[in-house]
């Protein structure tokens, strides 16, 4: 083919940075994507912190990882940076991250880097959108070393590493002015749903089970303690056999790893703080079926991609679900590692794959359950508002007139009483209709809910 004479169009730096502030992040996917920089720069140890002051709030994330020169922290810099991603156990992506994830929640980045022990030399550039929007430029800023002092706060005075710094937290805080109690209680709330995001996406490298990368993150000064999705510390939790399924995708080929586990039913587990914290962060319903890890990191956390539908009886089946990043494109992995999708040509068969699982989680809730009530001959009595059973008597809510009616009048199979919704099913049914920014909303006040009615428990 002949070449043609090309013109270069280079587009709109205000603009399209703006842009790719909507890449779906948010605070705890944002800072996670950092600390999987941190994780491929050989850190042990991450230290991140959050200070509320106003207009002057700030996010700190240090690690003591090998660290940049200047000519590699330039490129760390770029947007689409020209570093290779193929290797087997990097975590990154397109080059990306590093500016999307931290643009997505401030507008002004600093990033500052040691990489030789014997000297003490600091490299340090800057992304600010007031800057790019004054200039329309590809332009990063040197840090002067006066405004070090404050933003490093003695990282790096002795190791090798990185700190990343967020400054004007205009998506985090949300408000235009924000100061008061209102605002400093949103960011601590915010903290609470990192911590519990970095316990669950981290947990194979915080609990050291990554050869070569065992990982302590301290937030705020404390420990980021892992969170297993199996709790393999339970003595009835049941692990089945590994399934290794063979994967091809436009000429790429490997194996992909099923790790199947059905946990134990309430009553069996060794305590009801075991119990909890087993939920998860979504809670039972939502946080069975698969989890997906691209090398070792956590990319899904339960829901079954389609093939299966949430259901009440498979909330003890979870399944660990392995592959390397060169299956991305099979994965069809995005920008933010947030969202995967099950390869088509093996969807059948890690359907085949999890109905032993499947059958399993179903008997160990029905058998546990058995022991609790006998539902056999259910009699309901409309007069005294009880179900009673061979075993004992239920009482229920009260039927409004209309229902007593209908039920009295046999318009109605059952009592519509019979059956409870959790608040499992009650968050999944309004998540259905919600748009991403109502279900972070929904998910913060149904855990809100739940801790309420916890602790109503615990105090009766």
């Amino acid at each position: 083919m002949a070449r043609t004479n090309g013109h270069e169009v280079i587009p709109s730096a205000k603009r399209l940075i703006r842009s790719l502030r909507d890449m779906g992040y948010d605070f705890s996917t944002a800072v996670a994507d950092l600390v999987d920089n941190s994780i491929e720069a050989g850190s042990t140890h991450v230290f991140i912190n959050v200070e509320f002051n106003g207009d002057d709030s700030w996010v700190r994330i240090a690690d003591n990882g090998i660290g940049m020169g200047v000519e590699q922290l330039q490129e760390a810099m770029r947007y689409g940076s020209q570093r290779d991603y193929d290797n087997e156990k990097d975590l990154g992506k397109f080059g990306l991250g590093l500016k999307t994830a931290s643009m997505s929640q401030c507008q002004r980045l600093i990033v500052a880097s040691r990489c030789d022990q014997n000297q003490k030399a600091i490299h340090a550039y800057c992304w600010d959108m007031d800057h790019v929007d004054l200039t329309n430029k590809w332009e990063i800023i040197q840090v002067p070393k006066k405004e070090l002092k404050f933003i490093l706060n003695h990282y790096l005075d002795t190791s090798t590493g990185t700190v990343v710094f967020w400054q004007r937290l205009d998506r985090i805080l949300g408000y235009k002015h924000p100061y008061g109690d209102f605002a400093k209680k949103r960011l601590l709330s915010m903290c609470r749903d990192l911590e519990e995001h970095l316990s669950m996406v981290f947990h194979r490298f915080l609990a050291g089970e990554v050869p070569g990368k065992k990982l302590k993150i301290i937030l705020n000064g404390n420990n980021v303690e892992p969170w297993d999705p199996y709790a393999r510390q339970e003595v009835k939790t049941q692990t089945l056999d590994p399934i290794p399924i063979h994967l091809e995708h436009e000429g790429k080929t490997g194996i992909v790893i099923l790790e199947p586990y059905v946990l134990p039913h309430q009553d069996d587990f060794s305590s009801r703080e075991s119990f909890n914290r087993a939920s998860g962060p979504k809670k039972w319903n939502r946080q069975q079926g698969f989890y997906i890890y691209r090398a070792n990191r956590l990319i899904q956390s339960g829901g079954w991609c389609g093939l299966k539908t949430i259901d009440e009886h498979l909330k003890l089946a979870r399944i660990a679900i392995s592959f390397s990043p060169h299956l991305d494109e099979a994965f069809k992995i995005n920008v933010s590692k947030m969202n995967v999708q099950l390869p088509v040509q093996i969807r059948d068969q890690m359907d085949n794959a999890t109905k032993p699982v499947v059958k399993l989680a179903q008997e160990t809730y029905r058998k546990s359950t058995q022991k609790t009530i006998d539902t056999k001959a259910v009699i309901y009595d409309p007069q005294s508002n009880v179900v009673k059973s061979d075993q004992h008597s239920i009482a229920q809510p009260k039927l409004d007139t209309l229902q007593q009616a209908a039920f009295t009048q046999n318009l109605m199979p059952n009592p519509p009483t019979t059956h409870y919704w959790t608040l499992d099913e009650i968050q999944t049914k309004l998540e259905f209709f919600a748009n991403q920014d109502e279900k972070l909303v929904l998910v913060k006040v149904f855990n809100r809910l739940r801790e309420n009615i916890t602790s109503q428990k615990d105090m009766s």
